[in-house]
């Protein structure tokens, strides 16, 4: 069979395995996930299979596919985020933030707020207010209005009066 029928049939595993993920059938969608990386290994696969464990507090294992995601394909940038955020829900705030920096300038990310809303957060979180006010505007031109930014900044701009 020819790498394009092949990518195809991945693609379509995939896509399924997103539809099962999306109504939090996580076990089904880690399958098909892992059905598609057999067919034709992509990043997306690989970083979605990793966000199906991050739901099951499989959080290394997610790092692990975060990882191979990225050695599949560097411009991708959700994986880069995604082990930002695994690590900050394992309390490694400052290892995170080397992640949540590459997420940022990945040349291929959506959505690219994300990143800034996490490193605002973890800021937030180590007292760095000014900081962290940076981040949540940043993220805000890229994504105007987006109310989790726009309460967190309120909350911030406050403890600074």
């Amino acid at each position: 069979m020819d790498d394009g029928v092949l990518k195809d049939q991945a693609l379509t595993l995939w896509m399924k395995g997103q539809e099962h993920h999306l109504r939090g059938d996580f076990n089904r969608a880690i399958e098909l996930y892992t059905k598609s990386l057999a067919l034709y290994p992509t990043a997306e696969a690989y970083a979605f299979r990793g966000w199906a464990y991050s739901f099951q507090g499989r959080l290394d294992e997610a790092i692990d596919e975060c990882k191979k995601s990225i050695a599949v394909d560097q411009t991708f940038g959700n994986p880069y985020n995604d082990i930002g955020s695994y690590l900050v829900k394992k309390g490694e705030l400052d290892e995170a933030i080397e992640w949540l920096e590459k997420a940022k300038t990945a040349p291929r990310y959506e959505p690219r707020h994300f990143p800034y809303m996490n490193l605002g957060r973890i800021y937030a979180q180590k007292g760095m207010v000014l900081r962290a006010i940076q981040e949540f505007e940043a993220a805000l031109e890229i994504h105007a209005g987006e109310p989790t930014c726009l309460s967190a900044l309120g909350q911030l701009r406050g403890a600074l009066n």
